[in-house]
């Protein structure tokens, strides 16, 4: 090769072929490596400033993230907040400004992922943290709140009510005392203020007119189902600053005619302590309890007020300011509702939106900071609006559902974003309820009526015929109401009854409400609604005249003693309006109440024993305005005097009753007044001092038992030991209550004697099984009501006598500290100090020679305890000569001196007689 060929050579260019790699140059540079990854304990390690996410992100770093300017950023963010407050829950407390002010800021945010994820924070947030801790803070919320109710974009606007779902859910009353500052803002949301009329018209007070409805056509939704959501929320919020002035005493609603309002707390005297009027009587205001101050609510006013409604509502003035132009609004909603449709057949979403109108001008007459100035507000309103309302509200009434037809073809995502916006319980589709629109509509157009009697047949007739013949109608058409349906229904009946004065139109409505309340198989709710709704009518309006009334006071003892125990509720509503229907003397009650008295009044099923304590004192209380007391009604209330179902202070009260009720009682009165009979009054004590009745004790005599104690020569009878709760109770009526006092302070304490030991003669006399109790109680009303001229037969003292030596020989066995031995050694004691002849009756029958060697202590001890105790020591000196033979014939009897003869004549050498050689 030429040496010009080889140099042409070098410099010829390489062609490449297609599909083939381009082979590698010769001085190309290879940069391949390899490399080992190092790792350090330390980077894995937590940061022990606090816990972190899964993401290892404490508290300090996701708060930080929410100033981002990326929307996935701050939406994570949030979620990692829940996520770390769920599973730590102090870190909430700690950093609570922090946390609420970051989420406050986040309702306006650009972005709707943003927005929501702080829905969900604040939601957590507020399950969390009471309201009294929020409190600080919460002006925070409610400017952010305020700034995105009132955002130029209509997502923020819709996404700021669900914000305030939660705070009305959790924070109410802190929303309530915000209401200056909100309320201007649920009107900016459905309408805006009108150009026309200058800025001074604009701000003027009360100037209603300069607002008109507004429509936005970039919403997701239409301008019905807007509107509806915002004045679901407007409702919500006024009732939350009505109950709160409730709570802090400022206005009480009376539109809850089912509520237990005004009940007057009764006044407890304690009777032992003023025994029979001996002493005063102290009676305190409101019965001693501290009467509810008027309210101070007071907030404070804005710097820049707008149309009357950012002053604050603490005057009638304001309210109406806010009324002038909140009124005119719903009406315009209600009339561009209601034009869509034709005649009273309405859709459901507009009758959804009807609905929440019609309950935002209920609530709007309650927002008055005092109840008086209701019926002022009620009266402007009826000047202002009765006009228009009559015109629109009544027009076509009742109103009715229109049935249409389902939509099935629905846009993507429409069902989503509807159910979105009515988030928090609004009333959606399908969910209109026609009878609370119409109840609803009658509650509104009642208030405005003009009260006075003969007012159906004058100016308003015209439009409150259709509602009472609607009220009548849908009461008396069979079917049963819920409480949520009824509580309205009965508001309006008792607004037409009160309202109107006509005792037409008065017995037309009861009449129907009577009707619904005897249907069967109604819940307790309402059965207990209705009651009350009777009561109230009857005791706080006095409609005594009306027969209706009448009728239901007479047949409340029959459905007493049928309700009996099953709802100790209903029988305690009953039993307050029998109580004081009776202090009325109402005749019909009266003579109902004394024709079911045996069922009401049995010892065994009646309700005054399976009721509560409570209702078993009103009944008591009741027998003092019975007209009579029959003999078996009589033995009744001495039967439960004497089973223990009534406490032994409620017995007293009962036996105090039927004294005072009685001929003997003191009590200036005429025959045809008395309602005891003195026989019968006499029996009643003597059947309540025995504590068993004929049958018992009859029955006694053949039972063969452990609990009976066998004769014996130191025990004439055969004890029967009472239960020790029986015994407690018996013991109790007896000695502590009213039998004894009440034999007391009759006329002739001799007469009185001799009247009841007739009845032990012929009742105890010749039996051989006597309870222990019965025992202890004839002993004890021996010893309080024997006189010294009363001269005790002579049958009576041996049976007294038997009674105490089986009364003695009872104590030795019982153990030391009881209330049963306490009680009976009290008995034996007070009647062998009171009646000296029965003590030496006593130690007659105390025969050595009839006795065991095993009783011989027995009697000793007895002895012993009866020289040892002061009112008995100079009865026993009186009886030294038959002490002494008692004693000399133990110790005869016995071959060796034991500790308890030793004992015995020490106690007679220092307590009887002083010289020891006397005996012998």
């Amino acid at each position: 090769m030429t040496k010009r060929k080889k140099r042409q050579d070098d410099f010829q260019k390489v062609k490449l072929k297609v599909g083939k790699k381009k082979p590698r140059p010769d001085n190309a540079t290879s940069v391949s490596f390899r490399s080992k990854s190092i790792h350090l304990s330390e980077q894995l390690r937590r940061d022990e400033s606090g816990p972190t996410t899964h993401r290892q992100l404490g508290i300090k770093d996701l708060l930080s993230q929410l100033h981002h300017y990326n929307a996935t950023v701050k939406q994570g963010a949030l979620f990692g907040l829940r996520e770390l407050l769920a599973s730590h829950t102090p870190l909430v407390h700690q950093h609570l400004s922090t946390i609420l002010s970051e989420v406050a800021a986040a309702f306006t945010d650009k972005d709707g992922v943003v927005r929501r994820a702080a829905l969900r924070l604040l939601r957590f947030v507020a399950q969390c943290v009471p309201g009294e801790h929020v409190a600080p803070f919460f002006p925070l919320l409610s400017a952010h709140l305020t700034c995105a109710m009132t955002h130029i974009s209509s997502g923020i606007q819709a996404d700021a009510l669900l914000v305030l779902d939660v705070l009305l859910e959790h924070y109410p009353a802190l929303l309530a005392h915000r209401h200056a500052h909100l309320l201007t803002n649920f009107l900016e949301l459905i309408s805006q203020q009108k150009l026309g009329g200058g800025a001074k018209a604009q701000a003027k007070p009360g100037a209603g007119k300069t607002w008109a409805l507004s429509i936005t056509p970039e919403r997701r939704t239409t301008a019905q189902q807007w509107r509806l959501t915002v004045l679901l929320r407007l409702s919500r919020f006024l009732e939350a600053v009505v109950e709160e002035r409730a709570g802090e005493g400022g206005v009480v609603s009376a539109d809850k005619v089912t509520a237990d309002k005004c009940l007057v707390t009764p006044l407890e005297l304690n009777w032992e302590e003023q025994p029979f009027g001996k002493g005063g009587v102290q009676v305190f205001e409101n019965s001693g309890a501290k009467p509810t101050p008027h309210s101070t609510y007071r907030l404070r006013p804005d710097l820049e007020p707008g149309a009357g409604v950012d002053s604050v509502l603490g005057s009638l003035e304001a309210v109406r300011g806010f009324a002038e132009t909140l009124v005119p609004l719903l009406m315009e909603v209600w009339v561009e509702t209601v034009g869509a449709d034709s005649g009273h057949l309405i859709s459901d979403d507009a009758m959804a939106l009807m609905q929440q109108v019609l309950t935002v001008l209920q609530l709007l007459r309650r927002l008055t900071p005092q109840h008086h100035l209701q019926e002022e507000l009620d009266s402007w309103l009826r000047t202002s609006y009765l006009r228009d309302f009559r015109q629109h509200f009544m027009k076509n009434f009742p109103y009715s559902l229109l049935d249409t037809p389902i939509q099935r073809h629905k846009k993507k995502g429409e069902g989503k974003r509807t159910r979105q916006q009515v988030m928090g319980g609004s009333v959606a589709s399908g969910n209109a309820d026609p009878l609370g629109l119409n109840v609803t509509l009658c509650q509104v157009m009642v208030t405005l009526s003009v009260k006075g009697r003969g007012q159906p047949e004058g100016q308003d007739a015209d439009w409150l015929g259709p509602i009472r013949s609607f009220v009548r109608e849908t009461l008396m058409d069979g079917g049963r109401l819920g409480g949520r349906q009824l509580a309205p229904l009965l508001e309006v009946v008792w607004r037409l009854v009160l309202n109107q004065k006509s005792r037409t139109v008065t017995e037309e409505l009861l009449q129907a409400v009577h009707a619904q309340y005897h249907q069967r198989n109604l819940s307790v709710s309402v059965r207990l609604m209705l009651l009350r709704f009777f009561s109230r009518l009857y005791l706080q309006e006095h409609l005594s005249r009306s027969k209706i009334l009448a009728r239901w006071l007479a047949s409340l003892p029959v459905q007493l003693v049928q309700l009996g125990s099953r709802n100790p509720q209903l029988s305690a509503q009953i039993l307050q309006t029998l109580q004081s229907a009776a202090a009325w003397r109402n005749k019909d009650l009266l003579q109902s109440l004394q024709t079911q008295a045996c069922s009401l009044y049995d010892p065994v099923q009646g309700c005054v024993v399976v009721l509560p304590a409570d209702s078993q004192q009103r009944l008591v209380q009741m027998l003092y305005f019975l007209p009579a007391f029959p003999p078996d009604l009589l033995a009744c209330l001495s039967r439960i005097c004497n089973t223990g179902r009534v406490s032994a202070s409620l017995a007293a009260t009962l036996i105090r009753i039927i004294h005072l009720r009685s001929s003997l009682s003191g009590w200036q009165c005429s025959s045809q007044e008395v309602a005891v009979r003195d026989v019968d009054y006499f029996s009643f004590l003597f059947s309540t001092l025995m504590g068993f009745c004929q049958d018992e004790i009859t029955e006694l005599q053949q039972r063969e038992d452990e609990s009976i104690a066998l004769p014996s020569s130191f025990s004439p009878f055969s004890i029967y030991s009472t239960p020790e709760e029986q015994f407690t109770h018996h013991w109790d009526v007896v000695e502590v209550s009213e039998v004894c006092h009440c034999l007391e302070t009759l006329g002739s304490r001799s007469q009185c004697f001799d009247l009841l030991q007739n009845g032990v003669y012929k009742t105890l006399v010749g039996l051989t099984v006597v309870p222990d109790s019965v025992c202890a109680a004839v002993l004890r009303f021996v010893s309080r009501l024997l006189d010294v001229n009363v001269i005790p037969n002579e049958t009576l003292l041996n049976f007294l006598s038997n009674c105490c030596l089986s009364m003695l020989s009872l104590f030795l066995q019982l153990e030391p500290g009881t209330h049963r031995r306490e009680a009976v050694w009290g008995a034996c004691l007070a009647a062998l100090s009171t009646v000296p002849r029965l003590l030496r009756l006593v130690l007659q029958a105390l025969r050595v020679g009839d006795l065991c060697e095993e009783e011989f202590p027995q009697v000793a001890q007895i002895l012993q305890l009866l020289m040892q105790h002061t009112h008995l020591r100079n009865h026993m000196i009186a009886n030294n000569a038959l002490l002494q033979q008692i004693i000399q014939e133990l110790t005869y009897s016995v071959e060796s001196r034991d500790q308890w003869l030793t004992d015995l004549l020490y106690c007679y050498s220092t307590t009887v007689s002083s010289h020891r050689g006397n005996l012998f």
